[in-house]
């Protein structure tokens, strides 16, 4: 799968980057991470294609729970439905 450059949730546009190291509150010790005010979403580009997929769709349900009006996310929650999106979404052929 290829990780898009650009995604909609809920009609906000987030562009995807690949980042050399992720930095949330001088803590360099994250995979990703979804900025919701500049509506980004970094991965970690030293990652495997393996989990950063599972790092995208996790950042990815993030963005669509705080687009649907969840400012407070309980990350247990977001992690499982981060995995069954993945699953979803790598499993199953969409068409147009």
């Amino acid at each position: 799968m290829n990780i898009p450059s650009k995604i909609l949730v809920g009609g906000i546009e987030y562009d995807v980057e690949l980042q050399p190291f992720i930095e949330i509150d001088s803590d360099r010790n994250f995979q990703g991470v979804c900025d919701y005010q500049n509506t980004k979403i970094k991965i970690l580009e030293s990652l495997s294609e393996e989990r950063k997929e599972d790092v995208f769709f996790h950042e990815v349900t993030h963005a669509i729970f705080y687009e649907a009006g969840y400012d407070d996310q309980d990350e247990e929650m977001i992690i499982r439905i981060g995995k069954v999106l993945h699953q979803l979404i790598k499993n199953n052929e969409f068409r147009r």
